[in-house]
């Protein structure tokens, strides 16, 4: 005998729904507790709290900007193991910046000195704060290159990061920004490698792996 329930009609979530189609900005501002409630609800999109508590919702970025996000990702995960020196983290983590800021870099890594300041118990149960010594962004086609840059040198290297990578594989150009110093800009790929310095010696990354492939 044939079954006579009615499939269920399938619900949309209006905040994925729209987070689809483009960034999502909530006009409510958030405290970091709410913050982490919200992304804790949608594990698979990607939030980030400005220090104003204005949250910007991304949606999860295209294959081929994966592609290069997990590549620059190894490439750093490869330089990490060979003495398991720090700890790296990848996209979905989340850094509360002392600033009030909570951010979430395409990977990164911090020294065991930084990291000696969060407890086993935090490292787990909360967003990370300390500040990362070494954080990459890779631009994704939905990125606008002035905030990713003015997000460098405002969020990320004026609340301490070391060193940052920002590459954008569209203009096959790297932007080195460092502590205190002037941003240095790589033009071209092929041949070009962006290196870990005096921050994370022997660390490098070639440019070529990051090319859009044709």
């Amino acid at each position: 005998m044939a079954s006579s329930a009615e499939p269920k009609e399938k619900i949309h979530d209006p905040i994925k729904d729209i987070a689809e189609l483009g960034p999502l900005i909530l006009d409510r501002a958030l405290s970091i507790k709410e913050f982490a409630a919200l992304s804790a609800r949608y594990p698979d999109l990607r939030m980030e709290r400005e220090k104003t508590g204005k949250i910007t919702i991304m949606s999860p970025v295209k294959f081929g900007s994966g592609n290069r996000e997990s590549i620059a990702n190894f490439f750093l995960v490869r330089w990490w193991y060979q003495d398991k020196i720090g700890e790296t983290f990848s996209a979905s983590t989340g850094i509360a910046l002392p600033d009030g800021a909570v951010k979430s870099p395409d990977c990164g890594w911090i020294s065991p000195e930084r990291l000696a300041s969060v407890s086993r118990e935090e490292r787990e149960e909360a967003f990370l704060r300390a500040v990362p010594d070494f954080i990459i962004e890779v631009r994704s086609q939905t990125d606008r290159l002035a905030k990713l840059k003015k997000k460098m040198k405002n969020t990320w290297i004026k609340n301490g990061v070391r060193l940052a990578w920002l590459i954008d594989p569209y203009e096959e150009k790297a932007y080195i920004y460092r502590a205190g110093g002037e941003v240095e800009t790589i033009t071209g790929f092929e041949g070009k490698k962006l290196t870990g310095e005096d921050v994370m010696p022997g660390m490098e990354l070639p440019l070529e792996e990051l090319r859009i492939k044709k």
